[in-house]
């Protein structure tokens, strides 16, 4: 059983259960689950990979939580996003492949900078949203390629912030409101996240047990965080975003 729960204890399983659920509503709202799983798994005694791996596991959970929901309320339309599905899942498994390969160290050094980038985006997006919706506008195939590709790339090689950028992809590629941004968004993050499993699971660095457990709270907390998202919008979700990507570069910068 080793391979399902490690030496973990009653304690700190629950608490990880605890942290998914929470993540999980977060992350439904405004993107950034991850950095919270990730560094709680590994305070937990797994190590950096298993961490990585198993957070795909729970983060399918959330993300398929709530792309079900906001499909079934028709937020989302996924006969509009086959092909973004399809560039996304190649760009995720491209960047899973590579990560036995590149110092994700590197990378990690960046993301605090864009992260930053997008919390300023977010503050200002009621002021230039206009602007933007009227002079800058691609198609969805384009979009799949620059976008879908590109960002299912990141999140398979490394992964934090993924949800921010691709709502910040969707509402200044595509026009999109914000409601409709983060819909979108969560079927698109929850392809990269499955893409990225299925890769990861050849590995052997999947806590089975583990990542299950954690499934269950993360979708439980993608399903009230998907139900906000419609009831509460952009009032809830921008002040979400920016402050989730403002804490999150500061762990980044002063944990190293």
């Amino acid at each position: 059983m080793e391979w399902l729960f490690t030496d973990l204890s009653s304690w700190t399983l629950i608490a990880l259960f605890l942290t998914a659920f929470v993540a999980g509503l977060i992350d439904a709202l405004a993107g950034g689950g991850g950095l919270i799983t990730v560094p709680v798994l590994i305070a937990s005694g797994v190590s950096p990979v298993e961490a990585l791996a198993t957070n795909k596991l729970q983060g399918c959970a959330g993300t398929l939580s709530a792309s079900y929901h906001f499909v079934k309320t028709k937020q989302v339309i996924l006969s509009t996003l086959y092909l973004p599905i399809t560039m996304t899942a190649l760009g995720s498994l491209a960047g899973t492949t590579l990560v036995s390969y590149l110092d994700s160290n590197i990378l990690i050094k960046a993301v605090p900078t864009i992260l930053i980038a997008v919390a300023v985006f977010f503050y200002v997006l009621p002021t230039i949203q206009p602007a933007i919706a009227k002079f800058v506008r691609i198609s969805m195939t384009h979009f799949s390629f620059l976008a879908g590709f590109t960002i299912g790339f990141y999140d398979g090689l490394i992964g934090p912030g993924t949800g921010a950028f691709f709502s910040t992809a969707f509402i200044c590629l595509m026009g999109f409101s914000v409601v409709a941004a983060t819909a979108h968004t969560k079927v698109l993050n929850a392809t990269s996240n499955v893409s990225s499993l299925i890769l990861f699971s050849f590995t052997g660095h999947v806590l089975w047990g583990v990542g299950i457990l954690m499934g269950i709270g993360s979708w439980l907390g993608a399903q009230i965080g998907s139900r906000l998202v419609i009831s509460k919008g952009a009032k809830l979700i921008r002040p979400l975003v920016i402050i989730m990507c403002t804490a999150l570069s500061a762990k980044l910068i002063f944990t190293g």
